[in-house]
């Protein structure tokens, strides 16, 4: 396949076609190497980070991707309004389509990525599956033919053998993707996975292949230029993964040996290679403990990234940025050197308590570590900004490099829990325990670990201690004291003057809803110069001092530095325990437990219906599916609460739903 240089060339102005952490991350190399920065932006998007880092910003359109991230027509005009004369695309979206890269080139725009031609030939599965066995590279026994019937399909399960993998051909992050272990769940999964991946990128061809039990999960960095050099920068590992959607990732792989390194190593630029690849992209391998075996090839900027610039030194957006101007590659592969361990977690705006159910809103809190000690932070979110149910739930990445493996570790998980994210629930405490699990620091694991111990790794956090409750009173008190002192002095301020003697103040702390509920009495007892807190009938000496953005609590003897946010009667602290939430009862405010209408199905989320899985008068078992909402690209499923009989069905296929709204209603069975 030949290459053209004149698709390559120095250009000033660059737009990033993409959004988030990616389009923030972009846009901060492009200004220290001098160009010009334009973002991309829905209507959803309107007051986003990456909008307020570029020098210039275009509306794209409605919320909805197709609409907007997805539009190539209007991305090309965009660029022409802006003067831009190159294309970022950043990963995901329209960052593997030819039909994209080949606008642009029309367009007479650079594509900072492979060409059209590369992208069609590596980014098809199937197609690159070919290309792979032509060039000796191994690959796992499937089928990747064009016929894409049931029967066809189900034909090469049974010769495969079960368990199966089905996925699509196009894209990745796990959406249509289906572990089918016996040929009785294939059909079904079969219609899941191509409805998953015609939603996420407009191709349902599908692929099967042997499933790999208790698979290590690899991955190569490779850049080629147009002159013809290639070179792989060292290897990754992705094996702790949730629903085939990465989580934590590591360089290098700490499951290969130097050898084992330089020969997957040379798989993937011998893979790479095969297309004359120019730009960055990622050769992918599974390892069943003895062989490996090529997955695909990602054409673009993979989302872990960074933890191969860290024990690389190369700042992979600045070589795509210098490949696409026609520049060689700064370095050849003998004067590569590998330095240290990184480890990267992804911070999801999810629910791990309630199957990673996708969590929206408002960010109140925006607190991150200083990137210092080997700390890295790259965010597409800040205080004040709002996730929407339009786009991946990804806010940040937390990665940290160290000389060794369990010091990246111990790094990554101090990051992590000095990381305050309030007004949406996200995976932090999920990460912090993932990646202090034992068998996570023995490298233990495999893809299915976070699957197994998915109890452990998501259950709450330990049972409050006298800190915790210290904590939740020094925060209600810091906020009076601000508010108080934002209004004028006082006498009657509880830290101030006291008219006569001491004075008691009791707080009811609320953990838990509904029924699964503990409440905590707390009492305060000040004046004088002291204060002491009564905890479970102990009097201890208590204290504290506003510290930056956390307080100095002493309670008896210790004294500790804690964090916390106080959102009206929601109270958020973090101590060397972990987070735990409170809600603040107000004793006139009449509060009690809501009866919860529990025969209703509701919407978690805004969210498409686009499966029926029950009829109504139908007898459910307590877990079985009633219906399936697409739900921020991905799928979820809703699942009858208790066992009874499902009385109404209030949506269709299609329907576009609110939060909240009425979707099904089952009647319990009698007892």
């Amino acid at each position: 396949m030949m290459k053209s240089p004149a698709l390559y060339r120095r250009f000033r102005t660059l737009l990033i076609a993409n959004r988030g952490e990616i389009a923030c991350r972009v846009i901060r190399t492009a200004r220290a190497m001098g160009l010009r920065t334009v973002a991309v932006y829905s209507e959803a998007d309107v007051g986003a980070q990456h909008v307020a880092e570029a020098d210039e910003a275009v509306l794209l359109g409605p919320a909805r991707a197709r609409d907007s991230y997805l539009n190539i027509e209007r991305i090309i005009q965009a660029a022409k309004q802006t003067g831009a004369e190159a294309v970022h695309p950043g990963y995901g979206f329209l960052s593997e389509s030819a039909e994209f890269a080949q606008a642009c080139a029309d367009a007479g725009l650079v594509f900072v990525g492979p060409t059209p031609q590369m992208i069609t030939a590596m980014g098809s599965k199937s197609g690159s599956k070919a290309l792979m066995e032509k060039a000796g590279v191994p690959l796992v026994p499937g089928y990747h033919g064009a016929a894409q019937d049931e029967a066809t399909l189900a034909a090469a399960a049974d010769k495969i053998g079960f368990p199966v993998l089905v996925k699509a051909s196009a894209g990745g992050g796990g959406r249509g993707m289906r572990v089918v272990r016996e040929a009785g769940e294939l059909a079904a999964a079969i219609v899941s996975a191509k409805r998953e991946a015609k939603a996420a990128f407009g191709d349902d061809t599908l692929l099967i292949e042997r499933y790999v039990d208790n698979p290590r999960h690899i991955e190569v960095q490779i850049v080629g230029d147009s002159h013809g050099n290639l070179v792989s920068l060292f290897e990754r590992e992705c094996t702790l993964q949730r629903r085939h959607q990465k989580v934590i990732e590591e360089a290098p792989s700490p499951t290969l040996d130097a050898a084992q390194r330089e020969t997957v190593c040379a798989a993937a630029r011998r893979a790479a290679g095969a297309v004359n690849y120019v730009g960055a992209g990622t050769i992918e391998f599974v390892s069943d403990g003895k062989d490996v075996f090529f997955i695909e090839m990602n054409t673009r900027l993979q989302v872990e990234h960074p933890v191969t610039e860290r024990i690389s030194g190369v700042d992979l957006v600045e070589w795509q940025l210098r490949v696409a101007f026609g520049e060689a590659l700064p370095l050849k592969q003998d004067q590569l050197k590998l330095s240290g361990h990184a480890i990267e977690a992804r911070v999801y705006a999810e629910n791990p308590a309630k199957n990673f159910m996708p969590s929206v809103g408002k960010i109140t809190t925006w607190r991150t570590p200083a990137e210092v000690d080997g700390l890295r932070i790259d965010a597409g979110y800040r205080g004040g900004d709002s996730v929407s149910p339009y786009y991946d739930a990804m806010l940040a990445k937390v990665i940290a490099w160290a000389p060794t493996r369990q010091a990246a570790i111990d790094r990554l998980d101090r990051g992590l829990n000095e990381t305050d994210v309030r007004g949406v629930v996200t995976n932090i405490p999920f990460l912090s325990a993932l990646v202090t699990h034992p068998e996570v620091r023995a490298n233990a694991i495999d893809t299915g670990f976070i699957e197994r111990n998915l109890a452990a790794l998501t259950a709450a956090p330990s049972t409050l201690g006298d800190l915790e409750f210290a904590a939740a009173v020094a925060a209600i008190l810091r906020g009076e004291d601000e508010a108080a002192k934002a209004e004028g002095p006082s006498p009657w301020r509880t830290a101030g003057w006291m008219p006569v003697g001491r004075r008691k103040r009791s707080f009811l702390f609320r953990r838990g809803q509904g029924h699964d509920h503990t409440d905590h009495t707390i009492e305060l007892t000040y004046g004088g110069g002291s204060s002491a807190l009564t905890i479970d009938g102990r009097e201890l000496a208590f204290a504290w001092t506003a510290a930056g953005d956390g307080i100095d609590v002493a309670l008896g003897d210790a004294r500790s530095r804690i964090h916390a946010v106080v959102d009206g009667a929601e109270l958020y602290v973090r101590t060397r325990s972990g987070r735990f939430e409170l809600h603040l009862v107000d004793p006139f405010g009449g509060e009690s437990e809501e009866a919860v209408g529990e025969d209703k199905i509701v919407a978690p989320l805004p969210g498409t219906v686009v499966a029926l899985l029950a009829e109504v008068g139908a007898k459910l078992d307590k877990g079985a599916p009633i219906l399936t909402l697409e739900v921020m690209k991905m799928e979820q499923t809703l699942r009858a609460p208790f066992a009874g009989t499902l009385t109404a069905v209030k949506c269709k296929v299609g329907d576009i739903v609110q939060e909240g709204a009425e979707l099904a209603e089952l009647e319990a069975d009698a007892d």
